[in-house]
């Protein structure tokens, strides 16, 4: 929802940053990789519990991810390749900071937060899989509530602000509400096809 709205209207400021650092010989898929590995640091603070460093890290995997297309756009390297780089890394970001959310109530013994964490899990593996799913049918799905921005703000503050059970409890509801958001808006959009048949 966020992405939809603000689009690539943040891109002139952002570049105006990076060019900075750049150079014509830059790759974009540095920034795809830099994003996941500080995602795999900010799953290990969260198993420390060292809240603080743990959301910053996030904070950073979010910027990363939103730097390679900005370089990839501005530099004129948009490959198909990046894109399917971007795409699987980010499942990775994803599923890797919700499973050390998982591990560390499993090592409090919190089974209820396992078990919910486990259903945010689902939900969102699902939202992009519905997309891609949906896309290969001719079908562009990018409508829900809670895409990958949105998720990784609400993450964001419930380390940062220890409001992880509330949050989970929220990306639990949301996640699962886009899938099916998505799943009826494709349905839709293929009967009205078939009729058009």
């Amino acid at each position: 929802m966020i992405g939809n709205r603000i689009g690539h209207r943040l891109d002139p400021y952002l570049f105006s940053f990076l060019k900075k650092f750049l150079s014509q010989h830059s790759n974009p898929n540095l920034f795809t990789w830099m994003g996941f590995f500080v995602t795999l640091l900010a799953s290990f603070f969260l198993l420390k519990e060292s809240w603080l460093l743990a959301g910053v890290f996030i904070i950073l995997s979010g910027l990363f991810d939103l730097f390679d297309g900005v370089v990839a756009r501005k530099l004129n390297k948009v490959t198909s390749y990046g894109s399917f780089l971007d795409s699987v890394l980010d499942r990775y970001s994803d599923l890797i900071l919700l499973l050390a959310i998982l591990v560390y109530y499993l090592q409090k013994g919190n089974l209820r937060a396992v078990i919910l964490t486990g259903f945010v899990s689902m939900g969102t593996a699902l939202i992009p899989y519905i997309r891609a799913k949906a896309e290969s049918l001719g079908i562009e799905c990018t409508i829900g509530l809670m895409e990958r921005a949105e998720r990784i703000i609400l993450l964001t503050l419930g380390v940062l602000f220890h409001w992880l059970i509330p949050i989970l409890w929220i990306l639990a509801v949301l996640t699962h509400f886009t899938v099916f958001q998505r799943i009826y808006y494709v349905r839709k959009r293929l009967r009205s096809k078939e009729t058009q048949l």
